[in-house]
């Protein structure tokens, strides 16, 4: 299921589908994923009452629980306006952006956690990313140099509560 409360010019829900199948495909990642795309507003009260940071971030992954896994890999929550604002100061488009996020956020979905392994995630995200003609890779730009703004970079989180 694809829930898209916030406009997403140029990117339909049929495209959108075809990338998570096909990437799920090559992560591999078993059961539906439900997708929604919305607000910093929305992301800020999820963050806030999943993970406890009271500001927006750019994706958050919701693992299913155990009872249903294999039929349901879980739930992802993907901000917007903050993938339009990452498209332009990146130097691509909207579309790019989303399936990026998209990605991460599956990764998370399937175990993986930058947070806490040694690379693994990245290097995994990377090769993806070549093999689904997608830009940078979201975890190799936020451990880049350090971002001239007084703010951290963004990152998914935790477990059920949120990746």
């Amino acid at each position: 299921m694809i829930q898209i409360d916030k406009k997403l010019d140029g990117l339909s829900e049929p495209q959108l589908r075809r990338f998570l199948a096909k990437a799920r495909k090559a992560i591999p990642l078993y059961g539906d994923v439900s997708l929604l795309l919305t607000s910093n507003r929305q992301m800020q009260q999820l963050n806030r009452s999943f993970r406890g940071k009271n500001k927006p971030t750019d994706v958050l992954s919701f693992p299913s629980v155990d009872a249903v896994a294999g039929k349901f890999a879980g739930d992802l929550a993907i901000s917007v306006d903050i993938a339009a604002a990452n498209a332009r100061k990146l130097g691509h488009n909207l579309e790019d952006e989303v399936r990026i996020l998209i990605l991460h956020g599956l990764l998370h979905l399937a175990g993986c956690d930058h947070e806490t392994d040694t690379g693994q995630m990245a290097r995994k995200e990377s090769r993806l990313r070549n093999q689904l003609g997608l830009p940078s890779n979201l975890i190799a730009r936020t451990e880049q140099a350090p971002v001239k703004k007084k703010t951290k970079p963004r990152s998914s989180a935790g477990t059920r509560r949120a990746r």
